[in-house]
C-alpha cells in the first residue's frame, strides 16, 4: 500500500478502539487497586484488634497460671494431711484446682488460635500490599501507553510522508516520552511513601519475635529486614533511573553513567561492572545524552538478566565528530540467527541508533559472551 492510498480515517478508527480498550483496562486495574486498599485497611483494623486480644489472653493466661500453681499446692497440702481437713474443704480444694487447670487449658488454646489468626492476617497484608504495588505499576504503564496513543500517533498517517518526516516523528515521540519520564521521576523521587508500608510492618514483626522467641531469631529477622530495605531502596532508584535520571540534566552523561553503574554493581553483588571514559568529558545535546544513557542501560540490563554475566565492561569515547560505545560481558551469549521472544529491547536499541543516523553491531555466540558496539555521529555542533 502506497502513502497515497493510505486510509488515515481507518487508522484513526483503529486507534480510537485501542484507546477505548486501554482506558477500560486502566479503569479495571484501578478498581482492583482500590478494592485491595479497602481490604488492606479492613484487615489492618482486624489485625490491631487481634493483637490486643493476644495481649489480653497472654496476661489472663499468666494470671491463671499463677492461680493454678497455688491451687495445686493447696490440693497437695490437703491431700497429704487430709485428716486435718473436712470433706468439704478437700472437695473444694480439688474443684478449684481442676477448674483453674481447665480455664488455663482453654486460655492456651484460645491464645494459639489468636496467634494463628494474627500470623494469617499479617501474611494476607503482605500479599495485598504486593498486589497494590503491582496495580499502581500497571496503571502507570497504561497511562504512558494512553498518552502515547492520544498524542502523536493520532495523526501518524498524515505525518509519515517521507523518510525525513518519519525520522522527525520518531524523535518527537522519544522526546515526549522522556519529558513524561522526567515528570514522573520527580514525583516518585519526592514521595515514595508506599515503599515504606512493608518496612513498618516488618519492624513490628521483629519486635514481636524478640519478645516471644529471643534475640537470636530476632537477629535473623533483622538480617532479612535489612535485605528487604536494601531491595526497596534499589527498586526506588531503579524506577527513577528507568524513568529518567535527574543527574543527566544537571551533571551530564559521564557522571550519571558512573553513578548508575556503581549503583547497579552494589545491588548485583555477584557481577563486577567497570566503566572507562576514553574520550572528552563534555556535555552533549540532550537527545544524544538521553539516547546514549538508554542504550547503555539496556545493554547492561540485558547482560544481567538474560546473559547472567559475572563481569561487564562499559567503554565510552566522545570525540569531536562521533561517539563510540562498547558494552562487553562474559555471559552465556545467544545465537543471533535464532528468533527470540525477548528481543524487543534489541529492536528498541536499533531504532534509537537509526534515529540518530548511527550504527549498532551486536556480536554474540552461545557460551562466549556478548559485545555491543555503537557508533553515533555528532550532527549538532555546540
Amino acid at each position: 500500500m502506497t502513502l497515497k492510498n493510505f486510509d488515515t480515517k481507518a487508522l484513526d478508527h483503529i486507534l480510537e478502539k485501542m484507546i477505548e480498550t486501554v482506558g477500560s483496562s486502566k479503569d479495571e486495574v484501578f478498581r482492583i487497586g482500590e478494592n485491595c486498599r479497602q481490604d488492606f485497611e479492613a484487615i489492618s483494623e482486624e489485625l490491631k484488634e487481634v493483637k490486643l486480644q493476644v495481649a489480653r489472653t497472654i496476661s489472663e493466661g499468666d494470671h491463671l497460671d499463677t492461680q493454678a500453681r497455688f491451687a495445686r499446692k493447696r490440693l497437695s497440702e490437703v491431700s497429704m494431711h487430709f485428716k486435718n481437713y473436712t470433706e468439704a474443704e478437700v472437695r473444694d480444694a480439688y474443684e478449684k484446682a481442676h477448674k483453674l487447670q481447665m480455664d488455663l487449658t482453654l486460655n492456651r488454646q484460645l491464645e494459639k488460635q489468636l496467634r494463628d489468626r494474627r500470623d494469617d492476617l499479617e501474611r494476607r497484608l503482605l500479599g495485598i500490599n504486593e498486589t497494590i504495588e503491582r496495580a499502581e505499576h500497571l496503571v502507570s504503564q497504561i497511562s504512558v501507553v494512553m498518552n502515547y496513543l492520544m498524542s502523536d500517533l493520532r495523526q501518524m498517517g498524515e505525518i509519515i510522508e517521507d523518510a525525513k518526516m518519519k525520522q522527525d516523528f520518531g524523535l518527537k515521540i522519544i522526546e515526549a516520552q522522556e519529558e513524561e519520564r522526567k515528570r514522573l521521576s520527580r514525583e516518585i523521587h519526592d514521595g515514595p511513601a508506599q515503599m515504606l508500608a512493608n518496612v513498618m510492618m516488618r519492624s513490628d514483626l521483629i519486635e514481636r519475635v524478640y519478645r516471644e522467641r529471643g534475640p537470636e531469631e530476632a537477629l535473623g529477622e533483622i538480617r532479612s529486614f535489612k535485605q528487604m530495605v536494601r531491595s526497596s531502596l534499589y527498586e526506588v532508584r531503579r524506577i527513577i533511573y528507568d524513568l529518567r535520571p535527574m543527574a543527566l540534566d544537571d551533571l551530564g552523561l559521564v557522571p550519571t553513567l558512573k553513578k548508575y553503574l556503581q549503583t547497579i554493581e552494589e545491588y548485583h553483588k555477584k557481577t563486577v561492572i567497570s566503566f572507562k571514559n576514553l574520550g572528552q568529558e563534555r556535555r552533549l545535546p540532550s537527545k544524544y545524552e538521553v539516547a546514549l544513557f538508554r542504550l547503555i542501560q539496556e545493554s547492561v540490563q540485558n547482560a544481567l538478566k538474560h546473559a547472567e554475566a559475572k563481569e561487564i565492561q562499559v567503554k565510552l569515547e566522545i570525540c569531536k565528530e562521533a561517539i563510540t560505545v562498547t558494552v562487553k560481558d562474559d555471559g552465556k551469549g545467544f545465537d543471533k540467527n535464532e528468533r527470540r521472544s525477548d528481543s524487543f529491547g534489541l529492536i528498541g536499541m536499533k531504532e534509537r541508533v537509526d534515529l540518530l543516523e548511527g550504527q549498532i553491531t551486536i556480536d554474540s555466540k552461545k557460551g562466549a559472551g556478548t559485545l555491543v558496539m555503537i557508533q553515533i555521529p555528532i550532527l549538532d555542533k555546540d
